[in-house]
């Protein structure tokens, strides 16, 4: 999915409702939403750290929200020998 600068702009009372969605499901209240200079997306943070982007989308007159989370391969921990494969 591409998103381009025409993409509707997130609302303040979106940004609440998807902050309360996200720490309901994650049941994590360290998750905090932050505005940015481009009002198409969201900077997601978990205990301040900055972790990905929400993203919102309309499309035939729906609205949906993508959470896009990159992650370094050299932030991830070593498998067990076990799972070394």
């Amino acid at each position: 999915m591409e998103f381009s600068r025409g993409s509707p702009a997130l609302t303040r009372s979106e940004i609440w409702r998807l902050e309360k969605y996200l720490r309901n499901l994650f049941r994590l209240d360290t998750i905090t939403l932050l505005e940015r200079p481009q009002s198409d997306s969201v900077e997601v943070h978990v205990a301040g750290e900055f972790i990905g982007l929400i993203f919102k989308d309309e499309e035939d007159g729906e609205i949906s929200y993508a959470f896009n989370m990159s992650i370094l391969e050299m932030d991830l921990p070593e498998p067990p020998a076990s799972r070394a494969r």
